[in-house]
């Protein structure tokens, strides 16, 4: 019984007749996800990335002012997933968790789903774009060092 359970889930999910709907996102597991970090911090200063979640290193990457890097990703069956980075430009250190599934893959918070989720970071702390062009969301740092 549990493997028709999963394999109905499994088959609705990877559906092509959903085509980019994102009706079912948040609602069942194995959501993709696609996340896109810019570089907006106002020195115009190189931002030092390193993101990361329990079982997945992305490794450390450089992005120019401007730049953006991106990764992409399913939400696990427990949808426990949490992906967290490090930022770091001259005199700044500070992290963030750039996808929680409470956050980002919730039709119940007061952000939404997101299936491309935008993050702008700012020296202020990261802010995630809102798709419909009604402006951005901020969010302070989850720790910030100096």
């Amino acid at each position: 019984m549990k493997w028709m359970l999963f394999s109905f889930l499994l088959i609705l999910q990877t559906s092509s007749s959903f085509g980019n709907h994102s009706s079912i996102d948040g609602l069942l597991p194995f959501a993709p996800k696609h996340v896109v970090i810019i570089n907006r911090i106002n020195t115009r200063a190189t931002l030092v990335l390193h993101c990361r979640n329990k079982e997945i290193d992305l490794g450390i990457r450089a992005v120019q002012f401007e730049g953006s890097f991106d990764f992409s990703f399913h939400v696990n069956l427990f949808k426990t997933t949490r992906y967290t980075c490090t930022f770091n430009w001259p005199e700044h250190n500070a992290t963030f968790a750039i996808f929680t599934v409470g956050r980002d893959d919730n039709p119940k918070s007061k952000l939404g789903v997101c299936r491309e989720c935008i993050w702008i970071i700012f020296v202020g702390g990261p802010c995630r774009d809102k798709r419909d062009k009604t402006g951005m969301t901020c969010f302070n740092w989850d720790s910030v060092s100096l």
